[in-house]
């Protein structure tokens, strides 16, 4: 995995302007610690930072492709992995194709010479990439299909910017720190619109698509997007077929020149992605994997069950781990390591923006990553199995499924999106947040694919499964790939398969839930790699601490802010809420959904001043 950015301008000799590039591509250095490299050539500029995970030796970037005469027919910046790319050379090497290195970013710029644009239809993987087509003089930006990968860019007068994070192009004096109204419905919502970047003139290559810039403008093209197919295969032959597909897609995950590891929660879907890699593993003599799980100290004692948690990981952890005999490390976290100025730093430079939504989730993440890369590079997660196989409570509530706004935006899911509670009321009316997330969810509806004959029923879990698939999955996407590459641990995700996803998407709902229960294609399909307590565990999501004293913590530093006269968030703030939230009396045990708007609010006044944010509001 690696970090990207670029700079094209058909004004511009971009050679003059090295200095800048290479401050761009520094910022990419977290994303990729072990090399760094820089093209330029006339009007376009590639910077790229590379964790090497596959070809060591080789594979360094940019890289070129040549004519025999020494010419440069065109140059790469690439991040992420191609898992079918040993497919594809051998049929670049049938059309006459010569390769000077073993590596997958190699077959994507060779496939590109021959395929064009088109060559992202071939792609089996998670990539984000930039090509400078040096005959045509045009550069095209290219996205997976599912988002896996990062990848933003802003237009500017004669040509674009463009990087894995907005930080390598607001590192460019030409990229404006400005947030605009819609730039902060973006911050303060749960809607994580496609293509839309929080900074003032900035997008996001939306997923399944590329962008090419010519000196007559920029095109948007759709390679790939979520159809409506009828699905043919009966309940027995549609279990199988999620399971061959399971077992490839994690076989083809496993591939890699560096330590390998599962991160394991003791939910369905890591347990099942952990057995399904030790089972290759041991088909192939290798050792058995690796696997870490995360936990926070004195959870014995602290634990209590709330209206999603109904019992701790680490138990369900254990089973898995003496079914597969993985070689197991449980991260255990103090509160005062969540709590750390420093660390909070590193979660917010690593985001670009306020992560207030899952409050502790980031910094114990981060930790999390941390002691993770101190073993393994590479590290496979079951991220995007509750959005395909219908995991979460909102695809079973009637009352979310028929609401006209996103599901897990309803009542009994929205508290733990909430994080507007100490905001100014004024402020959010004139940010018309409403009105913002109304006119976003119509959006979406208007994308859903339809199927002929489709009954009302089925149309309906269509509709929620789409949602959940381009909008919902990408913030947790998100949030995985920027706590862990702030850390240089590339993290795959097997459920983001395309054609596990195009499989599952058209599969009638009476299959995906024929038993009663969340994720019973799943289950089913996984039933005889699991333990009998993991099989029938209810879906609980990611760990979060209940240690009053990191709300204690937390209240301290909003008391600390509200006497800063100087904070730039106190214009923002419901002064009189956010002193009586400073001065409450924590409990006995706090949740993670009580904590929203404090998290809000101090991670809104740390990016306002870190970044130093203008907004036009």
């Amino acid at each position: 995995m690696c970090g990207i950015t670029g700079w094209l301008d058909y004004e511009r000799d971009l050679a003059t302007a090295s200095t800048t590039v290479r401050a761009m591509t520094r910022t990419m250095a977290c994303r990729g610690p072990d090399a760094e490299g820089v093209w330029i050539g006339g009007h376009a500029a590639l910077g790229h930072r590379r964790l090497s995970v596959i070809d060591l030796d080789g594979g360094r970037q940019p890289m070129t492709a040549e004519d025999d005469e020494g010419h440069t027919l065109a140059a790469l910046t690439f991040c992420g992995e191609i898992y079918n790319y040993r497919e594809l050379r051998t049929d670049l090497v049938a059309r006459g194709h010569r390769f000077r290195t073993a590596s997958d970013t190699e077959v994507v710029l060779r496939g590109y010479l021959q395929w064009g644009e088109d060559v992202a239809t071939r792609l089996n993987g998670m990539f984000a990439l930039a090509v400078w087509d040096v005959r045509r003089e045009e550069l095209l930006l290219l996205r997976d299909r599912m988002g896996v990968k990062p990848l933003y860019y802003l237009p500017t007068e004669h040509g674009v910017l463009f990087g894995s994070e907005p930080k390598a192009i607001l590192a460019n004096p030409r990229a404006p720190r400005r947030v605009s109204a819609e730039g902060l419905c973006e911050v303060l919502d749960m809607v994580k619109t496609p293509e839309v970047g929080v900074f003032q003139g900035m997008y996001e290559v939306r997923p399944g698509h590329t962008v090419r810039f010519a000196r007559q403008g920029a095109r948007a093209r759709a390679y790939w997007k979520l159809e409506a197919r009828e699905h043919t295969d009966d309940l027995a032959t549609t279990i199988a077929t999620t399971r061959a597909l399971l077992e490839d897609i994690v076989e083809r995950h496993m591939v890699a020149d560096v330590p390998l590891c599962l991160l394991l929660s003791g939910g369905l879907d890591s347990s099942t992605v952990t057995a399904l890699a030790a089972r290759a593993a041991a088909a192939r003599g290798l050792d058995p994997v690796r696997s870490f799980s995360v936990d926070f100290a004195h959870a014995d004692d602290r634990f209590l069950p709330d209206a999603v948690r109904g019992m701790r990981d680490a138990p369900f952890v254990r089973d898995v781990v003496r079914h597969t005999g993985s070689r197991h490390t449980e991260v255990v976290l103090e509160t005062d390591e969540l709590t750390d100025p420093a660390l909070r730093a590193a979660v917010l430079r690593a985001v670009d923006q306020p992560p207030a939504f899952w409050g502790d989730m980031w910094p114990s993440l981060y930790l999390l990553f941390r002691a993770v890369r101190q073993h393994s590079t590479v590290a496979l997660s079951g991220e995007a199995a509750d959005e395909l196989f219908g995991g979460y409570r909102w695809f079973r509530n009637p009352n979310a499924l028929r609401a006209d706004t996103f599901p897990w935006l309803t009542s009994g899911s929205a508290r733990y999106f909430g994080g507007r509670a100490l905001l100014d009321k004024g402020f959010l009316d004139k940010l018309d947040l409403p009105g913002y997330r109304r006119d976003r969810y119509h959006e979406a509806l208007a994308e859903v694919p339809a199927l002929p004959g489709e009954s009302e029923d089925d149309r309906l879990m269509r509709r929620v499964g789409y949602l959940n698939l381009t909008r919902f999955v990408q913030t947790l996407l998100d949030r995985k790939d920027r706590m862990s590459m702030a850390l240089g641990l590339e993290v795959r995700v097997p459920f983001c398969d395309h054609r596990l996803v195009e499989y599952v998407f058209n599969t009638p709902w009476a299959m995906k839930s024929f038993d009663g229960r969340e994720k019973s294609l799943l289950r089913a399909a996984a039933a005889e790699l699991l333990p009998a307590s993991v099989r029938e565990r209810v879906k609980s999501p990611y760990p979060a601490t209940q240690d009053p004293s990191y709300e204690r913590a937390l209240r301290g530093r909003l008391a600390a802010l509200l006497a800063d006269a100087d904070a730039p968030v106190l214009p923002l703030l419901d002064r009189s809420r956010a002193r009586a939230m400073a001065d409450r009396p924590v409990g006995d045990v706090s949740r993670p959904y009580d904590r929203g708007g404090l998290e809000m609010a101090l991670w809104l006044n740390a990016w306002l001043t870190e970044y130093d944010i203008t907004l036009d509001v």
